[in-house]
């Protein structure tokens, strides 16, 4: 990634939300964008410290054009609360699709040293991002794991989104078969096999764009003997409805954060 200036940089992440407006403006617009591009590259990452929340005074490296959220410390509020009211030092928490960690930072801060973080995310570029920012705010308790999360242990074709779309590839899936474009192939694995060899999770966090029903399939055993608390983010209503009737199934209380979010709480 390209290191920018960065007074530049720190000016674009502060008035990039402002700037939007005029950008739509003929002409002034295009000359915005094109003024932006050349003094602040498009893959530009600056490092910012988290202004409010429960990540307040923690790192994150950031694009400044789409980093506002981040370092102001107001993303998805329900969520960022749901890990402040149950996450307690000694935890260990599970963050499937971490992206570049937000949340694992939080978690990591909550359960201290003494717990644990295992944060997974399966596009390599992302991976790397996710690393740094857990290094630099030294949590020496929280552990990337490269791979997605899947309903068995396999290889799958996993659709990085172009960073246009998605700057930092947040949007990033499993794809369906045969592949979409775009594609690379990265190792998957199952719950209840990496429970095997590892510390059970006692909170599940679980944001993986679509395969959220495949990865609680992988699950069984672990939420059926268990129990940790599961947070998801459901991304279709027929996702929603599978998953809230195996969890109640299995004793949970569920009820919805926001309009994507689910917290299923263990009776």
């Amino acid at each position: 990634m390209a290191e920018p200036n960065t007074r530049l940089a720190n000016l674009l992440l502060r008035y990039a939300a402002p700037l939007s407006g005029l950008r739509r403006i003929p002409v002034l617009g295009d000359l915005l964008s094109w003024t932006s591009r050349k003094l602040v590259p498009r893959e530009s990452l600056i490092w910012v410290q988290i202004q409010s929340g429960p990540a307040e005074g923690l790192w994150m490296r950031v694009n400044p054009r789409t980093g506002q959220n981040v370092q102001k410390g107001i993303g998805e509020p329900e969520v960022q609360q749901a890990l402040a009211d149950h996450l307690r030092p000694g935890m260990t928490f599970y963050d499937l699709g971490a992206n570049i960690g937000f949340f694992s930072l939080i978690a990591a801060r909550l359960v201290g040293t003494q717990g644990r973080v295992i944060s997974f995310e399966a596009d390599p570029e992302i991976a790397a991002r996710l690393r740094e920012n857990l290094s630099r705010n030294q949590f020496k308790h929280a552990h990337v794991e490269e791979k997605a999360v899947w309903s068995e242990s396999t290889t799958v074709s996993f659709a990085r989104v172009d960073p246009g779309t998605s700057p930092d590839r947040g949007l990033g899936h499993i794809s369906a078969d045969p592949p979409e474009t775009g594609t690379i192939t990265v190792a998957a694995v199952s719950l209840d096999q990496f429970v095997a060899a590892n510390s059970p999770p006692d909170f599940v966090k679980c944001d993986v764009e679509g395969a959220e029903v495949e990865v609680f399939q992988g699950a069984a055993k672990l939420l059926s003997s268990r129990h940790p608390i599961v947070l998801v983010e459901m991304h279709s209503a027929s996702n929603q409805q599978a998953l809230l009737l195996k969890l109640s199934s299995l004793g949970y209380l569920c009820r919805n954060l926001d309009e994507t979010h689910v917290l299923a709480m263990p009776q």
